[in-house]
């Protein structure tokens, strides 16, 4: 089993920045990419960005290119996710999710709220 636990997430006004980060336990062997999901109020979960364990490929969602960056550290077996211009229609629940294999993300974290509004 696969532990993700996330955290950074807050209140931040329109334009500021956060970063989250989401750390990683138990049988982490085998995990070959990770990624940052969202789900705002009333709308379904979305992938922002994801990042591969083996040579860091980065993807990202185009709602959020040139302002969030994912990134990895693989001696904290970390993951982080810089968000900056952040924008009111950012807010939603943040959630880190692991894939061992091919096809969707089978590890999932418990979520960190990030709010944006002056």
């Amino acid at each position: 089993q696969v532990q993700l636990v996330e955290s950074g997430g807050g209140l931040v006004q329109p334009g500021g920045s956060l970063r989250l980060s989401c750390a990683a336990s138990g049988f982490i062997s085998g995990i070959n990419a990770m990624s940052w999901h969202r789900q705002a109020p009333g709308k379904e979960r979305e992938l922002v960005a994801s990042i591969s364990s083996a040579d860091g490929r980065t993807d990202y969602s185009d709602f959020v290119k040139g302002r969030f960056t994912i990134s990895r550290d693989n001696r904290k077996n970390t993951v982080y996710l810089q968000m900056a211009s952040l924008k009111p229609e950012d807010t939603a629940v943040y959630y880190c999710a692991a894939r061992r294999g091919t096809g969707r993300f089978q590890y999932w974290g418990q979520g960190t709220q990030v709010t944006v509004s002056s």
